[in-house]
């Protein structure tokens, strides 16, 4: 069983008040500037030392996070047996640190993986000798991709440098054309990986082997020794230097793709190191035996001759077809322990793009590599511990699965639009089977009056129309859009369900390339709200929401009353004689809701406010009393962020909660970038600063399975006893430690205050007399017309053009 105690060098002392994942930095650490060990100050040259740690650092850190109690390991509930080579918890190794944040094996990312992870984490470090055979944490023999090496010496400078690594000419800056000294005195580490924050670039030095182990002092030590054979052929010796730390650095694994080093050292190392042998994630040959990875894998008996454990990369156990979908897992986990092997998997990282399965849930991939597979790796090599840990700690061994139907509640956005077309029967099918308590219909009118569900009013954004006979109906109506489009008005319920016209997923992260389940692309049946009301009567449901829009254009120019007809398909479906069923009506329209409150309408009313809003004025919030229960807020309204670094915490949360409105937050989203640096790409971080933090009513999804994994894991019930990984991010703290450390260039740009809702703001002109549907010339038109028959012929034109010429270029 794991000890849950932090290591003693990183004892954070708190009240318990202010026990939270993050925290702000302490009153006596605020004022601490310049150099601390093992990193660069913003303001003032950074030289000497590659040391690192001090209490200063330690107090620093402890004031970005706090250790949730004393996490006693009785508390955190485990399977009793995972099916590991002995039944142990797996591993978690944090490669190069928490390197997803901060660069990887500098003193901030070793120290914030041991606070933000398993107590027993392990800390990788991947071994480079300089010129002067020592050895430095450093993710790449070649510096130019890890470290500010190319700014700090000048193209074609004598520094850089040409050597033939893996059968590949590469030029840069190698480690070992630089002594420690140089090393540590001019070079500073950077973000090797773009996707991350570059923020905290050539703040820190580069870190010895030896400063790594005194000054981190961390639990367990792994070392990583890639390239054996390249050093000696450049008169440097791997061997010997591993060989005279192990005396002084308690060094518990060495890993290495070349077997014959494993082989030479393993009499040095003794009982207390165990030796791994690594697959890379390439069929090369091991240079050290002359045989291929491929052959070395099929006889695994005979690496158990001189390695305790193998490590391989991911996909050697749940191959990936080459559309990104996963295939039947293989036997290596089985054949490995069948062996007597422990076997580690490598290559997790939350912003990496992962099988379409996982649903962009790193979280998830964890879980069907320890629990969900039938079998568990021993351990999981990854850029983000603290997201192995939640998967390990918290969610191998979840509650029951039953809808609970509480706080936070679960709805849906569109259905499970995350894996299926918006609002299709596919999309309420899956959310009900992912555990949401309310499923959601955003509600418009076909040409023949019919309702349906559909995510937008124009098919242009939901459906392959432009590909299909009723391409030709396009037109431009200014209260909804100022471009053309092909509305749900313009064509019928029977246009609609046409075997040519076909739902299309959402990607609204496609500008990122990004794309959702591309293999149900097109997927799935229209939905019309009549078949909609008996998805939510028929199932465990806590209740429905739907979504009102454009309601007042209905009425003036389609002549058609969306809230009458919308009264009646309720009280046709019976909603209206039952208790069981909460219907929740939300619009951004004041006037639609208070013309709902006139008519004493027995449903919950809901607000949606204006993204971005900070704050909200007393008249305002009276206002909104008036006519709702409950508002709906954008997530962009919580935090106020800058360069994706959240700044601040707003005060509208507190206000519309001092009014006693229901608060509902809204979108939520698994794919990485749609969260702020400080949750770490991992949406279950997100999510529980949400639920536990903010205290909100309900979150909306994308993903109603996220959400109902999370309200089912075995940690947040722990009380004192919650691990620090399922803690609480505070606000600011990664742009808290920026202002502290970082160049002035460096850290976030201040933003400006952020619109507050006044009264003006909530208040609409009264909701309009519905227009006869046969209107005379000059009023409005009939459903089905557009404002200008004129234009629109125009731009019909126009589109076809544009269409055409589209078609014969693809």
């Amino acid at each position: 069983m794991r000890s849950a105690t932090a290591p003693e060098h990183f004892q954070c002392s708190a009240p318990p008040s202010s026990l939270s994942l993050f925290s702000s930095p302490p009153a006596r650490v605020r004022v601490l500037r310049g150099n601390l060990p093992g990193m660069r100050s913003g303001r003032v040259p950074g030289r000497g030392g590659g040391g690192g740690g001090g209490g200063e650092t330690a107090a620093l850190l402890c004031g970005l996070l706090l250790l949730l109690g004393a996490a006693d390991a009785q508390g955190i509930r485990r399977p009793s047996s995972y099916k590991t080579l002995r039944g142990d918890a797996p591993l978690v190794i944090a490669k190069g640190g928490f390197s997803g944040v901060f660069p990887d094996s500098s003193y901030y990312a070793f120290s914030f993986a041991l606070l933000a992870s398993a107590p027993d984490t392990s800390l990788w470090c991947d071994v480079q000798l300089t010129k002067d055979g020592v050895g430095i944490c450093l993710r790449d023999i070649n510096m130019s991709n890890c470290t500010n090496a190319a700014q700090v010496y000048p193209v074609k400078n004598k520094k850089e440098a040409k050597y033939v690594i893996d059968g590949v000419p590469k030029t840069g800056y190698f480690s070992l054309d630089f002594t420690l000294s140089e090393i540590q005195t001019t070079l500073s580490l950077t973000q090797g990986i773009y996707s991350r924050t570059e923020r905290f670039d050539t703040m820190y030095s580069i870190l010895s082997v030896t400063d790594f182990q005194s000054n981190v002092k961390p639990p367990s030590v792994w070392l990583n020794v890639q390239r054996d054979i390249f050093y000696k052929q450049h008169g440097l010796n791997m061997r010997s230097y591993i060989v005279s730390i192990l005396k002084s650095v308690p060094v518990k694994y060495i890993s290495s793709p070349e077997l014959g080093f494993l082989k030479s050292i393993s009499k040095r190392a003794g009982r207390r190191t165990k030796l791994v042998f690594r697959f890379p994630d390439n069929f090369l040959s091991d240079p050290s035996t002359n045989q291929t990875y491929s052959s070395l894998s099929k006889n695994l008996t005979f690496i158990k001759t001189i390695a305790s454990g193998i490590m391989v990369p991911k996909i050697y156990i749940w191959p990936v077809t080459n559309d990104n979908y996963l295939q039947p897992p293989t036997s290596f986990v089985q054949d490995a322990h069948s062996a007597g092997l422990e076997i580690y998997a490598s290559d997790f990282a939350n912003d990496r793009i992962i099988p379409y399965n996982y649903s962009y849930d790193p979280l998830q991939e964890y879980l069907s590599f320890i629990s969900d597979g039938g079998f568990s790796v021993d351990g999981v090599l990854t850029d983000y511990p603290i997201t192995a840990s939640e998967a390990i700690g918290c969610f191998a061994d979840l509650n029951a699965s039953k809808a609970d139907h509480g706080k936070p509640l679960i709805i849906s956005h569109n259905g499970a639009s995350g894996d299926y077309p918006d609002c299709t029967d596919l999309a309420y099918q899956n959310a009900i089977k992912d555990g949401a308590d309310v499923i959601d219909c955003a509600l418009q009118v076909t040409k023949d009056g019919v309702l349906i569900c559909m995510s937008s009013i124009n098919l242009l954004d939901t459906t392959n129309v432009q590909m299909t006979p009723f391409s030709s109906r396009t037109s431009v109506v200014p209260e909804i859009r100022d471009t053309p489009g092909i509305f749900t008005f313009n064509l019928t319920w029977n246009d609609i369900s046409d075997s040519s016209l076909k739902p299309k997923i959402s990607s609204p992260l496609s500008t990122y390339y990004l794309v959702r389940n591309p293999r149900y692309t097109n997927t799935g049946k229209f939905v019309k709200f009549s078949d909609f009301l008996e998805y939510g009567k028929d199932q465990d449901l806590s209740g429905i929401m739907i979504t009102i829009e454009n309601a007042a254009f209905m009425a003036k120019s389609l002549g058609f009353d969306v809230l009458e007809s919308l009264t009646t398909a309720l009280n046709d479906a019976g909603y209206n004689n039952q208790t069981t069923k909460e219907v929740m009506i939300q619009s951004t329209d004041s006037a639609v809701l208070v013309k709902l409150k006139q008519q004493k309408a027995k449903y919950k009313l809901v607000y949606t406010l204006q993204p971005g809003i900070g704050d909200a004025s007393a008249s305002s919030l009276a206002d909104v009393k008036e006519f709702a229960e409950a508002v709906v807020v954008d997530r962009s309204s919580f935090f106020a962020q800058s360069v994706h670094f959240i700044i601040n915490q707003t005060s509208l949360l507190t206000d519309l909660q001092s009014a006693g409105l229901t608060v509902y937050a809204q979108v939520f989203r698994n794919e990485f970038v749609s969260q702020p640096w400080d949750f770490f790409g991992d949406e279950t971080v997100e999510i529980n600063n949400y639920a536990q933090s903010l205290n909100v009513d309900g979150l909306i999804t994308d993903f109603p399975k996220t959400v109902r994994r999370y309200k089912r894991n075995s940690c947040t019930g722990l009380g004192n006893d919650v691990p620090s990984y399922m803690g609480n991010v505070t606000v600011g703290g990664l742009a808290q430690l920026l202002k502290n450390q970082a160049a002035p260039q460096a850290q976030p740009p201040s933003v400006a205050p952020m619109p507050k809702l006044d009264a003006p703001s909530v208040q609409r002109p009264p909701f309009p007399t519905v227009a006869p549907k046969n209107a005379p010339s000059g009023a409005a038109p009939p459903p089905g017309s557009s404002p200008s028959a004129a234009h629109t012929t125009a731009v019909s034109t126009c589109i076809l053009l544009v269409l055409a010429c589209a078609t014969l270029l693809l």
